[in-house]
């Protein structure tokens, strides 16, 4: 096992991979920028590196100064957490290269993931089941088209290397696909350096379901349930739940097998989620995050596994110590993503400097944060400032219980999902664990949470 490892990120997936690390008798080196030399991940480590400048292009996303950073620190492997290095092959190989352990999948699972025409290509051959689409990168217009009517409007254009809701357009008819082409080409080049394109038919308000996976280096590969992310805008994550709402037993076998083969044609190892959507009982592929998300906490919070001790110990060549069948869910939990951001305005982020700062505590109430009072939310990185979760015997409890720590988070200075997460979860829709879209979609309904806080 390790002594000492990098964690290669910020806020509070770095705070909850120290704790973890410190838990198994690890010690963690924290990365930092220059305005974040007094971050809490910073003061939670046990060593500390500065990168360089705030923006993330001049610190956290300098793969150089991060391996450097690990090797003059000691450590013997980096868990890149998720995000910024977290699905980079070059970065898992150049780690490789320097001697450091890469606490992630093999960079060729990363790569052949990261590509979402090479990941459907690989999933269709393995006979796991895939949105309808072209398997094929869009070249021009023309071929755009006609491939478009076969598969048939409204198309997805989705760019082939990006994720996170980016690089995603939406044609509701073909006047409207170069648009929509252009797009998702160009956020694709700006934010991932690939403007590779493809087509997929776009299904109205499914449910978008994940399914969590460990596989070990010893030919183990389990699956740890569903978790059930419906509740989304532009495409990312607002709330999360497991398990999934309206998934009967039989399916979720199933979606967890198919998840399981997956992860087997992908060559996996490590901690890893196969996404896919959800229409009635039809569960198609839709891509593989390989890394830990941000929402791991609701399946550990139903199955008692530590996902990153477990990606630790995969990593240091140990096997997973459980089996399919020693695993079983308890119970139902939620998270509601703390954002500083202002939904009453579209979710507009919402920078500045934390006041007043207090965590809800209680039973089976988890909160992993990467700020406190006086923190600083800096426009250059991610505005999530904290995950709040909790657990309940059953999804009618747990939503309780989450409305009561709601009401006892308080954030000040700054503003926040707070009161947007407090009326969603008391909504006859929420109730129904429908997917909330005409709720999200609606300006008026947004700009009257603004009235809670």
């Amino acid at each position: 096992m390790f002594s000492r490892v990098l964690v290669a990120n910020r806020g509070e997936i770095a705070v909850r991979v120290t704790r973890t690390l410190h838990r198994m008798g690890i010690e963690a080196v924290a990365v930092h920028s220059e305005p974040e030399a007094d971050a809490v991940h910073v003061r939670a480590a046990d060593a500390s590196v500065c990168l360089g400048g705030g923006p993330v292009a001049d610190s956290y996303l300098r793969a150089d100064r991060v391996i450097e950073a690990a090797l003059s620190s000691g450590a013997q492997a980096v868990h890149p957490g998720y995000g910024l290095l977290a699905e980079n092959p070059a970065f898992a190989e150049a780690c490789a290269e320097a001697g450091l352990v890469f606490i992630g999948p093999p960079a060729d699972a990363i790569r052949a993931m990261g590509s979402k025409i090479a990941a459907r290509e690989r999933m269709a051959a393995a006979g796991v089941p895939v949105v309808p689409g072209s398997l094929e990168p869009v070249r021009d217009l023309d071929q755009a088209l006609a491939d478009a009517a076969e598969i048939g409007y409204p198309i997805a254009v989705k760019a082939s290397g990006a994720g996170g809701g980016k690089g995603f357009r939406v044609a509701r008819a073909p006047g409207e696909l170069q648009d929509a082409i252009t797009g998702a080409s160009g956020e694709g080049e700006r934010f991932f350096g690939d403007p590779t394109v493809y087509l997929e038919r776009y299904l109205d308000d499914p449910r978008h379901v994940e399914v969590q996976i460990l596989a070990d280096g010893h030919g183990e590969v389990v699956h740890l349930f569903e978790r059930d992310c419906s509740i989304q805008r532009r495409h990312q994550k607002l709330v999360e739940e497991s398990p999934a709402p309206h998934v009967g037993a039989e399916t979720r076998e199933r979606i967890g097998e198919i998840a399981v083969a997956a992860a087997k044609a992908a060559g996996y190892r490590s901690a890893g989620t196969v996404e896919g959507l959800l229409v009635a009982d039809e569960f198609y592929f839709l891509e593989m995050n390989t890394r830990i998300q941000v929402e791991h906490r609701v399946t550990e919070m139903i199955t008692g596994i530590d996902i990153v001790e477990q990606q630790v110990r995969i990593a240091a060549g140990e096997p997973l110590p459980f089996t399919q069948d020693d695993l079983e869910i308890d119970g139902h939990a939620i998270e509601c993503r703390i954002n500083a951001e202002n939904a009453a305005k579209r979710f507009l982020p919402a920078p500045g400097t934390i006041g007043e700062y207090a965590e809800p505590r209680g039973e089976h109430v988890r909160v992993d944060s990467g700020v406190e009072a006086g923190s600083a939310v800096l426009p250059y990185y991610d505005p999530m400032l904290a995950k709040l979760v909790v657990w309940g015997p059953d999804r009618e409890a747990a939503t309780a219980r989450m409305l009561d720590a709601l009401a006892g988070f308080r954030i000040e200075g700054v503003t926040t999902l707070l009161p947007f997460h407090r009326a969603l979860l008391g909504t006859e829709q929420w109730r129904r664990a429908e997917t909330c879209r005409d709720l999200i979609g609606d300006r008026d309904w947004l700009r009257s949470t603004a009235a809670d806080g």
